[in-house]
């Protein structure tokens, strides 16, 4: 991190921080099958009674057991498949039932718009839930500028997650092949609905 992106952290909230490493801990799982040192790092994840607590207890448990290759495999299934996975993570699917339309062009007006870049590596739509997360997390620390005031944060969100994700997480929640996805699932629904909830309230 350089000095002026840890400056640009200083001046975020804690909680706001503790959102922002949410949104980072869902993409992760996201964009990619989680790595050995990611199930590692969730096993040690303590839960409480809350919802989101609850996944979390339940992930860590599941990680403390799951071989790499297990979960690798449980990926391929909900979102690789062949030709397709179980579930197809985007917003544009979710909205219209098709890749590549009006959802994702908006989107993409607004990443340029703010700044943000597609990553030379990342070949699939920009509308992927795990590619989302990653830009909420980047409004809320300021990695494409200063970070992103609360109404900022509320049109992006209510733009380009709102009309879809918790169908998503719904969906990954009961979704046949989710075993270690499915708290995932659990902690995905409940935070998207604690921000919904949270930017009704800015008015």
């Amino acid at each position: 991190m350089s000095t002026e992106q840890a400056a640009k952290v200083q001046d975020v909230g804690p909680e706001d921080l503790l959102r922002a490493d949410m949104y980072d801990f869902l993409s992760a799982f996201l964009a990619r099958p989680p790595s050995g040192i990611l199930l590692t790092q969730a096993a040690k994840l303590e839960g409480d009674d809350s919802e989101i607590g609850v996944g979390i207890a339940a992930l860590a448990r599941l990680a403390d057991s799951m071989d790499p290759r297990v979960a690798q495999s449980e990926y391929n299934a909900l979102f690789i498949g062949l030709g397709r996975g179980e579930l197809i993570p985007h917003g544009s699917y979710y909205l219209t039932g098709f890749l590549n339309e009006k959802p994702l062009a908006r989107l993409r007006a607004d990443m340029a718009r703010i700044g943000i870049e597609r990553e030379a590596d990342v070949f699939e739509p920009e509308d992927s839930i795990a590619s989302v997360c990653e830009m909420m997390s980047g409004l809320i620390r300021g990695r494409f500028g200063e970070p992103a005031t609360i109404s900022e944060q509320k049109e992006f969100f209510e733009a380009h997650l709102a009309p879809w994700v918790e169908l998503f997480f719904k969906d990954l929640e009961s979704a046949e092949a989710s075993v270690i996805y499915a708290p995932i699932g659990t902690i995905g629904r409940a935070f998207m609905s604690i921000e919904q909830n949270a930017f009704r309230m800015e008015g």
